[in-house]
């Protein structure tokens, strides 16, 4: 009966030591007899590694069938449609409207400070000389025309962004306009905010002057409008033009060629590609890049927002544009052009922050993938 049990060899190989010789050579086996059972039947396995594979090839099942679910319930949102560019603009006007009011006391004490440096020791000692002497009301002036303003701006500046960036690709094709991506994000840029600061100039210097004025002497946007053309015409609206391009044009085109470089950058560095994120991370990504790039853009532009400050407050009737400019130089020197920046790259980079994160977002749920970084060309076959 010696052919029911294993012999010595079998039993060597199954507990003896795998560093064993013996363990490793085969025996001598003579031919099997009728009666011995055939091995190749009965081989072992290990029920653990069996669960093991059965739970893996379920969850895979399982992880591919929600990805099909997803797809599915995700609108499928064609890019560069009036749709699309509808959702840009709107996006952009709730983007610039909302981050711009909710900084408006910050506002307030850079256009000040930028006027009369000597006006305020710091940001907070001058809310609470404007707490005590005007009120909470006071904190808040000029909230009305920045809304409007920033409100229209957003809404040309993220809209024409869009349009302009699709506009020159295809004019330079794909091979160029992914090679030199960098000029296309300023060109489109650019274009965008030359058309977003006429929309943004007469609510602009509304603003400022009742800023920078003490008391302020309008009592909200359209009244400061109705006083300012009763007086100096639709052109009193517009005399701070070519400084707000001077500052608005550069800005915006650190902005969002910056925001799209880093934001690329960001991604190439995770693991996975951007679709795999979360709306909670990409937004977070949109932030991250945005208060980057707004840091960038309150360095280049500064001079020029204090010149626009200054010659809203100042700038005489009939009074040419270089002769304005000249002599506000003159008042305050090189080093007067770099009043306020601390407040402004923090108010900046907040700003840019929450801008592009709330356009991303918006983008996001109207079914198109958030901005940020352009996809390779196709390679030609």
């Amino acid at each position: 009966m010696s052919y029911l049990f294993p012999n010595q060899h079998v039993l060597h190989q199954s507990f003896g030591s795998p560093l064993s010789p013996r363990a490793r050579t085969s025996p001598v086996t003579s031919k099997a007899t009728p009666f011995q059972a055939r091995p190749e039947l009965y081989a072992a396995y290990s029920v653990v590694d069996d669960a093991k594979n059965k739970a893996q090839k379920l969850s895979s099942e399982a992880q591919q069938e929600l990805n099909k679910a997803s797809q599915a319930a995700k609108p499928q949102m064609e890019l560069y449609t009036p749709t699309f560019y509808a959702a840009a603009t709107f996006g952009g006007l709730l983007a610039c409207g909302v981050t711009h009011t909710a900084m408006t006391p910050l506002d307030l004490v850079k256009c000040r400070r930028q006027v009369d440096s000597k006006l305020y020791k710091g940001n907070f000692q001058a809310w609470g000389m404007i707490l005590r002497q005007e009120g909470v009301r006071g904190i808040f002036t000029g909230w009305s025309p920045t809304l409007f303003g920033y409100s229209a701006q957003g809404a040309f500046k993220y809209g024409w962004y869009e349009y302009f960036k699709k506009k020159y690709s295809d004019l330079a094709g794909p091979e160029y306009s992914y090679k030199y991506k960098t000029v296309l994000y300023l060109s489109a840029s650019a274009s965008a905010e030359f058309l977003a600061d006429l929309a943004l100039c007469p609510f602009e210097a509304v603003k400022v002057r009742m800023q920078t004025t003490i008391p302020p002497p309008y009592t909200g946007t359209f009244d400061g409008i109705s006083k300012i053309t009763a007086a100096e015409g639709v052109g009193g609206l517009y005399k701070g033009l070519y400084p707000l391009w001077g500052r608005q044009i550069p800005y915006t085109m650190m902005k969002f060629a910056s925001f799209e470089t880093i934001v690329e950058m960001i991604y190439d560095r995770l693991p996975g590609q951007k679709s795999d994120y979360s709306k909670v991370a990409q937004t977070g990504v949109s932030f991250t890049g945005g208060y980057l790039a707004g840091i960038l853009c309150a360095v280049i532009s500064h001079p020029a927002d204090v010149l626009v400050s200054k010659l809203n407050a100042n700038r005489k009737s009939g009074e040419a544009f270089g002769a304005a400019v000249a002599r506000n130089y003159k008042d305050i020197g090189f080093m007067g052009l770099w009043n306020g920046l601390p407040v402004r790259i923090v108010m900046i980079g907040t700003l840019t922050g929450l801008q592009w994160m709330i356009y991303d977002y918006f983008k996001m749920f109207m079914g198109f993938p958030t901005t940020g970084g352009a996809a390779p060309p196709e390679e030609k076959k």
